[in-house]
């Protein structure tokens, strides 16, 4: 997993509250593997008309280049627990989500893959938005050592994260790596373990009945 340091690039708002799983990657591109990636997919039927062509009032389709920052509105990532939502998301190059709220399974499907949650308050929310919706593309930051977000002229916010989530993703660790990171200390358990309960280990030779 790529650490989560510092992303400077272009953001992009999208004022809307509620926005689903389903909505983020529509059921009917999950047939994909995950090495073809879902970036493609991402918003696809908010990002389309009927007719597939494009909307010209969503800027995620116009940008020149991709976002590494997207603000929505409240209760992102509700609805199922499809984790590829999360997956089109970072495929296409989003690396922050700011919103007022989140859904929790999506909150922790975004931390299994590098991608960070942030959420603030009214004012903070309102001046991104801002921003963005009149600079679509415009420069921001999302500065996970100092925990700030920033844009424009000395204009930002700070915003809290629980310290494990933080160094987890400063490090690029998923729960395995985490895990991984005590492996002496689990051999050691277990060698204690083997030890003083001999008969809970299986036999080397393989035999699964009394010695006659």
């Amino acid at each position: 997993m790529k650490p989560f340091v510092t992303e400077t690039g272009p953001g992009v708002a999208l004022p809307m509250d509620n926005i689903d799983t389903d909505q983020l990657i529509p059921a009917r591109f999950m047939k994909r593997s995950r090495t073809e990636g879902y970036g493609q997919q991402l918003l696809f039927d908010l990002r389309h008309d009927a007719d597939g062509s494009k909307r010209p009032d969503m800027a995620l389709n116009y940008l020149s280049a991709r976002p590494v920052l997207l603000i929505a509105g409240a209760n992102f990532g509700c609805g199922s627990s499809r984790e590829a939502a999360v997956y089109a998301l970072v495929d296409h190059g989003i690396r922050c989500v700011v919103a007022k709220s989140f859904a929790d399974i999506f909150r922790n499907n975004a931390l299994r893959n590098g991608l960070l949650t942030v959420t603030c308050g009214d004012a903070d929310h309102q001046a991104l938005t801002a921003f963005l919706s009149e600079n679509p593309g415009g420069t921001v930051a999302a500065d996970l050592r100092a925990q700030t977000i920033s844009w424009g002229q000395e204009q930002g916010f700070p915003f809290d994260i629980d310290d494990n989530i933080r160094r987890r993703l400063l490090l690029g660790m998923d729960e395995l790596s985490e895990t991984l990171e005590y492996n002496s200390e689990i051999e050691e358990f277990e060698q204690r373990y083997r030890h003083a309960y001999p008969w809970m280990a299986p036999h080397s030779s393989g035999s699964i009945g009394p010695s006659r």
